[in-house]
């Protein structure tokens, strides 16, 4: 009896041991919160120009028509299309029907006509080659028969398509950027307005000329930033720290309230470019911490974990 009795209080103290185990660790599960990775910045002092940036695609307003001058032969050609070429670079070779039938023998009876009927037909200016409308030796040509085209690299131009409402930051004379697919950043000015406007878009094209000779393929879409406004010395942060609603009316950054907590901080943004964006309001401390990874849809005093503070 005794026996039992001891074995019934040692199988009680197990079970409550348990369940207190148990419970420790569902405690400890639940106290455990996911926190978010992020990054942080501290706030600058600069300038920060306001930018207005379009989309436009490059275009040649002046093709040289490259034609043969006789009726001949194509011996050689020596451009294929999309070529870049200079002034008096040789683009085709072209033999009389009286060279060619005559062939070697005249430069027996006389060596100093052994080019007799060769043409070099030259590029009349420096460019691409847009079309190749003759480029199999061989054929026989008319006079005045059209053999490629030449973009002039000089009347190189960007189509810029400008809403009307920004038509007056893009007037003629008015200085711009470009920037490539290839990410090159050159110099250009507005030169002239085009009369018509797009309809649906209600954007009106604006030709700009760049600063430098460019050789680039038509129809190739570009990059312009136009400065609206001179930034001054204000605060400035990283584009990546500002957020905004949908209607852009309310913009906010997360600010870091201590090392684990970040909460929502609603700003006044003055100036903008394609990296920084001003701070009018409020006043930041140089020892704030903005997050700058990791913000996107953070609720705010949102947990979370930094991992790597870059101080500006």
């Amino acid at each position: 009896m005794k026996n039992t009795n001891f074995l019934l209080i040692g199988l009680t103290f197990l079970l409550i041991s348990s369940c207190e185990s148990t419970h420790e660790a569902t405690q400890t599960e639940e106290d455990i919160v996911p926190k978010t990775a992020v990054q942080v910045v501290g706030v600058s002092k600069g300038s920060v120009d306001n930018e207005l940036t379009l989309f436009g695609t490059t275009i040649y307003l002046k093709r040289n028509t490259v034609t043969a001058p006789i009726p001949a032969f194509i011996n050689e050609v020596h451009v294929k299309l999309g070529d870049k070429v200079n002034k008096g670079d040789i683009l085709y070779v072209l033999q009389s029907k009286e060279s060619r039938a005559l062939g070697n023998d005249i430069a027996k009876i006389d060596s100093t006509l052994s080019q007799f009927g060769i043409v070099q037909v030259k590029a009349s200016a420096s460019g691409i080659i847009s079309t190749l409308d003759k480029q199999q030796s061989g054929d026989y040509v008319l006079e005045g028969t059209q053999l490629c085209t030449i973009a002039e690299s000089n009347d190189l131009v960007f189509q810029v398509n400008v809403p009307y409402e920004f038509a007056a930051f893009a007037k003629t004379g008015k200085a711009c950027t470009v920037l490539l697919p290839d990410k090159s950043v050159h110099p250009a000015v507005f030169t002239r307005a085009l009369t018509t406007m797009n309809m649906t878009a209600q954007t009106q094209t604006i030709l700009a000329r760049g600063k430098e000779t460019l050789f680039l393929p038509e129809n190739l879409v570009v990059k312009v930033n136009i400065k609206k406004a001179k930034g001054g010395n204000n605060q400035k942060v990283p584009k990546s720290c500002v957020q905004t609603d949908e209607m852009m009316q309310e913009y906010w950054v997360m600010k870091m309230q201590n090392d684990s907590i970040a909460v929502k901080q609603t700003v006044l943004v003055g100036n903008k470019d394609a990296d920084w964006i001003e701070i009018i309001s409020p006043k930041f401390e140089p020892s704030d911490r903005i997050i700058s990874i990791g913000n996107f849809g953070l609720p705010d005093t949102a947990l979370v974990d930094i991992q790597n503070s870059v101080l500006q």
